[in-house]
């Protein structure tokens, strides 16, 4: 029989060894992610939960492009959002918890792409989005988007003055011409960019929105070794175990593609944790990784990306620090097992 885990709330960092932490979380973070997808985005969801350096103030649940292998749908936001609310659980984050200002943290997005660059997808998320970014708050507010841009643009369409008060991170987009080449055998376009073409187009062609873009070459980065999810993830009672066994089910379905047992993954999501929960002390930046400073590209209604020599500057991340990323991801991952241990216990 299964127990139930110690409840916890966001901002509630108990389980942090030694003293807590000594000031209040100096970030926001909206979490957008298609979580019944690639199972990266469950490490970089569970990565900024555990990061005491953000407020997570909402987490969007989006869709996939219809007919995606990890789920072909229809409804694949709504099976976004009960993944969520699966790994809230295992985590034992106090349902009482998961609102905040009057509505829920966990929102759902739209399940469909725009159907032009003009027309918004109206949905919870959207106006939920627009909520929090029209909000008074001194602290600085980062999109962090690991899959499609459907709600983003939805919401700039719908109220264009959030670009003014927060920060898009964008994991997603082809390499850029002059800076990487593309990986042999890819696919055009490039796969979040594919999850919703015309949401792409409004970021980058029609909006003012404040744009980090982590492209394909750079979260292609982000691999780990199946030894260290052996060793660093699985023994962390159930979410380690839910975890490692999110991706040995992406090997199973991707054996017949690989040509044979592969010891590596790509958790190319989790620089959105790098980028806001591990600024540099003084002076807060993503101190220890690399970017250029590129106009933003063209997408065309093929999505694909063509070079502009003007327009407006967005950063393009070229290098990440992946130990940082990973080692303060695995360190977090144990000391959250121990706790919920040790609670068990008492």
């Amino acid at each position: 029989m299964t127990s139930t885990p110690a409840t916890w709330t966001i901002g509630d960092h108990r389980w942090l060894p030694g003293e807590p932490p000594l000031a209040p979380p100096r970030v926001r973070v909206i979490a957008d992610n298609d979580f019944s997808g690639d199972p990266d985005d469950l490490y970089q969801l569970v990565h900024h939960l555990l990061s005491p350096a953000v407020d997570v103030r909402l987490v969007v649940a989006s869709h996939l492009a219809p007919g995606d292998p990890f789920d072909p749908g229809p409804g694949s936001a709504a099976n976004a959002l009960a993944r969520v609310h699966e790994v809230l659980e295992v985590m034992g984050l106090d349902a009482a918890d998961d609102t905040v200002d009057g509505g829920s943290r966990v929102v759902l997005g739209s399940d469909d792409a725009l159907v032009d660059t003009a027309t918004p997808q109206d949905s919870p998320a959207a106006r939920a989005i627009i909520a929090e970014a029209m909000r008074e708050d001194d602290r600085p507010l980062y999109y962090c988007a690991g899959g499609g841009l459907t709600d983003v643009a939805s919401a700039y369409l719908i109220e264009p003055a959030i670009a003014e008060r927060m920060v898009l991170v964008w994991i997603g987009g082809p390499e850029h011409a002059g800076v990487a080449l593309p990986p042999p055998g890819v696919d055009s376009p490039e796969y979040n960019l594919n999850i919703d073409i015309n949401a792409a187009r409004v970021v980058f062609s029609d909006s003012t929105l404040p744009l980090w873009q982590v492209p394909r070459d750079v979260y292609r980065q982000c691999l780990v070794s199946d030894i260290e999810l052996r060793e660093r993830v699985l023994p962390h009672g159930r979410l380690g175990k839910l975890l490692y066994d999110a991706l040995r089910e992406v090997n199973r379905f991707a054996l017949g593609h690989t040509g044979g047992y592969p010891e590596t993954y790509a958790l190319g999501d989790s620089p959105l944790v790098l980028f806001t929960a591990l600024q540099s002390h003084f002076q807060p930046d993503p101190a220890s990784s690399a970017y250029v400073l590129r106009a933003a590209p063209a997408i065309d209604e093929r999505g694909e990306a063509h070079l502009r020599e003007t327009g407006r500057t967005i950063r393009v991340y070229t290098q990440v620090d992946v130990r940082l990323m990973f080692e303060d991801m695995f360190r977090k991952i144990a000391a959250f097992a121990r706790w919920q241990r040790a609670a068990a216990q008492d």
